[in-house]
């Protein structure tokens, strides 16, 4: 499976630095990329969300790469790593230990091969993390996870449990509707970015994006 991943992966993206970290080469699906327009059923891949920098991720990894002190000598864990930006950021900031996390094994598959073209290592892992006490961990990234409403919810009440277990909590996020007034009112908002105007069809017309993080309880 992994050979055959990595010859499609290879066939359908594109190595890019048009996005908010350039420092970091990253295979994308661009617009460059016939698999960018093309149908569903034209497609190798069920779902290749590992394909695109979200904004959220963009927001999380420049924010690591510019305060490299915060993930220095810790031990971090990207939770839905999609194309593994943050959690290759956060080797590259010399943290202890990094774990790049997703359910769907095709995205640990593409931050491997991200993180070889960066020239760096992470650990990656297929476990479902929500909802678990992340006892190894110091740093918990979150990036364009508050999509939807019930699952925001359920993510929102795992992160506060993690926070007040004295874990750092950072979230990256454009304005998506599932990080509502409320829950941003229990968190300390760190950086906001624009993102470059080149790239805005590929952000699903966001403009601008954010990191934040989660207050202790």
């Amino acid at each position: 499976m992994l050979h055959q991943f990595t010859s499609h992966f290879l066939r359908h993206t594109a190595p890019s630095r048009r996005h908010l970290t350039p420092e970091l080469l990253l295979r994308l699906v661009t617009p460059a990329c016939a698999l960018w327009a093309a149908r569903a059923e034209d497609s190798p891949f069920a779902d290749p969300y590992w394909g695109f920098y979200w904004p959220g991720g963009q927001a999380t990894a420049r924010y690591i790469l510019d305060n490299a002190a915060i993930i220095k000598n810790r031990s971090v864990l990207d939770v839905g790593c999609g194309c593994g930006a943050g959690a290759i950021a956060a080797a590259m900031s010399n943290a202890r230990t990094v774990v790049a996390n997703d359910i769907d094994p095709f995205a640990v598959m593409a931050t491997n091969i991200n993180a070889e073209l960066n020239k760096t290592k992470v650990e990656t892992s297929t476990e479902d993390y929500i909802g678990k006490s992340c006892d190894d961990f110091d740093v918990i990234l979150i990036g364009d996870m508050f999509y939807d409403e019930e699952f925001a919810s359920i993510l929102f009440a795992w992160l506060n449990r993690l926070s007040a277990d004295n874990k750092m909590i950072l979230i990256g996020d454009p304005g998506r509707h599932g990080l509502t007034e409320g829950r941003r009112s229990q968190m300390t908002l760190l950086a906001s970015y624009e993102l470059p105007q080149e790239t805005r069809d590929e952000n699903n017309g966001f403009t601008h994006t954010t990191v934040w993080q989660l207050n202790k309880l």
